[in-house]
């Protein structure tokens, strides 16, 4: 890491709980308070919700466009009225493809970014738009792994793993 200058902390909070993360924590305050950052968005923070989702289609997944239904258009231009415009925009699509097709894998350009859902994250600040079909919840199984969890004779727990 020293080559890409990109500090290295070993972090140990799974064994040792907070203690574990003091490092971690105490680089993250120096970095910070170094004021070195070059942090900016991927787009202008005074364009309108469909400007930036359109952004981010474009500049990060290499998209031509974007489109929705009339619905979905209007719940984003509803957001953008009722003063949520100033929020950013979380983008929830497949991890497999820079597309919203999970069978064009990799980073495909030119394709068109479908919205099918908005949801609005209030109480975080920020937007989200769901593409494709992507499931935003990982599925649970239908036996719980608690089940497995069990304290044996001689009190030690068994099952986590």
């Amino acid at each position: 890491m020293a080559a890409l200058n990109v500090p290295l902390v070993t972090a140990k909070h799974w064994a040792e709980g907070g203690a574990g993360a003091a490092d971690v924590a105490k680089k993250v305050v120096e970095i910070i308070e170094s004021g070195k950052s070059n942090f900016s968005f991927v787009y202008d923070e005074n364009q309108t919700l469909w400007d930036k989702i359109k952004t981010v289609a474009s500049k990060i997944y290499g998209a031509a466009d974007i489109a929705s239904d009339a619905k979905i258009r209007a719940q984003i231009d509803k957001l953008q009225k009722d003063g949520y415009g100033h929020y950013p925009v979380c983008i929830a699509k497949t991890q497999y493809s820079f597309s919203t097709d999970p069978g064009a894998r990799g980073a495909p350009s030119g394709h068109i970014v479908n919205i099918r859902e908005v949801r609005l994250a209030a109480g975080a600040e920020f937007i989200v738009v769901v593409c494709g079909d992507v499931m935003t919840m990982p599925g649970l199984p239908k036996v719980p792994s608690a089940d497995k969890i069990d304290i044996d004779a001689q009190g030690k727990v068994v099952g986590l793993f």
